[in-house]
């Protein structure tokens, strides 16, 4: 999918925001992806999770992890598509683990799964974690790339879609007074 595919694709459908928001990264944004517009439409999800798992069939992958919540549900149907294992990690107090019994075998193939990639850190904290488990990560999927991840591992972006990003000091918008808008699920808690 090439990068005016996708910007139509997440225009269409409402997936597309202008304003003012606070990333999970910590930077600010005049843009904002809003993934669950494309998945709260279920067929959508599964065939884009399709085209993610195409990259990794022959990689022997035995589980697919992704984040609480919406990595989680782009996780689940890329593991599907691969017909191998699914788990998830949340945030505890800020703390990103594994819960609800969630276990890696030693030495497993882990490919992870998130929805909106920007500078990764969420993501490398996520492989950080799966390797501490365990698991053996050979690759990253991600349904939209905005920014340039930094990930000590490779990974695939089935879209690109290059959105400027501000660090909270030096924002424009914040110059001009728009109200910021955190939506990003890390200002989020999960109930233990």
């Amino acid at each position: 999918m090439n990068d005016a595919e996708a910007h139509t694709l997440l225009r269409d459908c409402g997936a597309l925001l202008e304003g003012h928001f606070l990333l999970s990264s910590g930077r600010h944004s005049g843009k904002y992806i809003e993934k669950f517009r494309i998945l709260e439409q279920p067929r959508l999800t599964e065939r884009l999770a399709q085209e993610m798992a195409a990259g990794f069939k022959d990689e022997s992958v035995a589980l697919v992890a992704g984040l609480s919540t919406g990595g989680a549900l782009i996780a689940h149907e890329v593991a599907k598509a691969l017909q191998c294992c699914f788990l998830f990690a949340e945030r505890v107090s800020g703390q990103l683990m594994l819960r609800r019994g969630f276990r890696i075998d030693r030495g497993a193939r882990v490919l992870v799964v998130e929805d909106v990639l920007t500078t990764g850190a969420s993501v490398q904290e996520l492989i950080n974690l799966l390797r501490d488990e365990g698991g053996q990560v050979v690759g990253v999927a991600c349904l939209v790339q905005r920014g340039e991840p930094h990930l000590d591992i490779p990974f695939f972006a089935l879209m690109r879609l290059p959105l400027e990003t501000y660090p909270p000091d030096d924002c424009p918008l914040c110059a001009r007074g728009i109200p910021l808008e955190a939506r990003g699920s890390r200002f989020q808690e999960t109930p233990s």
